[in-house]
């Protein structure tokens, strides 16, 4: 059974706006198995009868998108900023969502999937799904920097989740492959800050399974059967 808040469940079938099925739903106008509906409540649309004025809504199918995020574009619907966004340069598809966020000045890789309980399972501490980074920082020497790394340093009061890494020296910056068990706020920049580096250039080359490859900058594409097979064999995916 996979449980979506029944807001969500609407958006992702393409019956209107997350916030306009609030509006839905206070008036009375959805149904879940034939009981009306309230602001709260979780629904499995692949099991219930969910309907609105009385027609079934019926669910698409999942779909599961990569995007080679460029920098200066925010990971978010609208920018109050005025900024763009990622949405810019998808295909418009109800109930795409993003799993982790980048920053404005990060580039790289970008999942976005409509199986919202997916999305959050990826993201969650609980299951430390793996990301892999690619950056330029300078401050320390290749060799200090491994060393630092084999005891990363504790940031809000608990150790940075570093899984594995690779540092080279490139002339005089270093660079790193870093892979991380978490998904933090800016985390690798913050662990970057912590070490003593100053980031030139930071950008995501894998999330879980997926890896970016040579997909384009700004460019996106679905993922294959066998990645999306993949992301279900993760630990509290299933």
């Amino acid at each position: 059974m996979t449980l979506m808040r029944l807001q969500r469940a609407l958006a992702r079938a393409g019956v209107t706006s997350r916030r306009k099925a609030e509006d839905l739903i206070r008036a009375g106008r959805v149904r879940v198995d034939g009981t009306v509906a309230t602001i709260g409540m979780s629904v499995d649309p692949g099991r219930q009868r969910v309907t609105v004025d009385g027609q079934a809504v019926r669910q698409g199918p999942v779909t599961w998108l990569a995007l080679n995020k460029p920098v200066g574009y925010v990971v978010s619907r609208g920018d109050p900023e005025g900024r763009r966004t990622v949405y810019d340069l998808l295909p418009q598809v109800p109930g795409l969502t993003y799993v982790g966020r980048l920053d404005v000045m990060t580039s790289g890789l970008l999942l976005l999937t409509t199986d919202g309980a997916a999305a959050h399972r990826l993201m969650h501490p609980r299951f430390a799904v793996p990301r892999t980074y690619w950056l330029r920082a300078h401050g320390h020497g290749a060799t200090e920097l491994r060393t630092a790394l084999t005891r990363p340093p504790t940031i809000d009061g608990r150790p940075v989740r570093v899984v594995d890494f690779r540092v080279r020296p490139v002339e005089r910056s270093v660079e790193v492959e870093l892979t991380l068990a978490e998904g933090r706020q800016r985390i690798v920049r913050r662990l970057a800050e912590a070490l003593g580096l100053k980031v030139e250039w930071l950008h995501r080359v894998a999330y879980g399974p997926v890896r970016l490859g040579r997909l384009a900058e700004g460019k996106y594409r679905r993922l294959a059967a066998h990645e999306v097979a993949a992301i279900e064999r993760l630990p509290g995916t299933a």
